[in-house]
Order: structure tokens, then sequence, then C-alpha cells
């Protein structure tokens, strides 16, 4: 099991932002089951809005990537501790968004998977592992 974080899922939907860590990330998904922060089903609306008003894809290309990624056996995770969020994203100076998906690895132990440059520098910072490096 790893946590998946939403910079990892934009990069599945716009071809330019390919990455091997995301693809290292959904070829996991293959084996390993997944969890994220119920923020991710907020930012990754978020992300592709912002790609439309862009001209980066369409309401359609949109639909059919939500209807794709709805289908994904992603747990949410509904609980986080809300003193170690605050703690990690004081820290690390951390967004509290980003703070949540580091939270949510370190509270059950699981690798992390993101592309965001700041929360992959807190997590080797708190010795998480993520999802596309090799430990």
């Amino acid at each position: 099991m790893f946590v998946l974080d939403a910079s990892v899922m934009a990069s599945w939907c716009f071809a330019d932002e390919e990455h091997p860590h995301a693809e290292a990330a959904f070829q996991q998904m293959a084996d390993e089951s997944v969890i994220a922060p119920t923020l991710l089903w907020f930012e990754l609306r978020n992300v592709l809005l912002m790609g439309e008003r862009r001209d980066r894809l369409s309401e359609a290309q949109t639909a059919r990537f939500l209807n794709y990624v709805g289908e994904l056996p992603i747990e949410m995770d509904r609980d986080p501790d809300e003193a170690l969020v605050l703690g990690l994203a004081r820290a690390h100076r951390l967004s509290v968004y980003d703070a949540v998906y580091l939270e949510l690895a370190q509270r059950r132990a699981l690798p992390l998977a993101t592309l965001d440059k700041a929360l992959i520098h807190a997590a080797r910072s708190e010795k998480i592992p993520l999802v596309g490096e090799k430990s």
C-alpha cells in the first residue's frame, strides 16, 4: 500500500507532465492498494479545472479523466491527526494541504507517491520512502 497525491494523478492526465515516479506509482497500483486523504478529491478537480482555463484540456477530457480515476481502487482516509498535520506543516514549511499527505504516510507507515518538491524534501527528512525512488 502507498499514499497517492494529486501531483502524481495530474501527471497521468497531462502528457507534457510525464514523470518516471508517476509512472512507477501507476504501475504499482496493479499490485498494491492505494490510499489518499479526502483532500485528493478536491485537489484533483481544481488541477483539472485550471487545466481547462489554460486550454490544456477540454471539459470532455476532464470528464473522461475523472470517470477513469473514479474506477481506480483508491481508499480515502478521512481521519487525519490534526496536531501531527500542523506540526509537520510547521516543521517543514509546508502548506496544510501538503502536510495532510505527509501525515497520512507517516501515520500509516507507508511510502508516498508525489512529484511536489517541498513534499519530497519533507518526506526524505521524515524518512518516509518515496514511490519510484530506490531505497
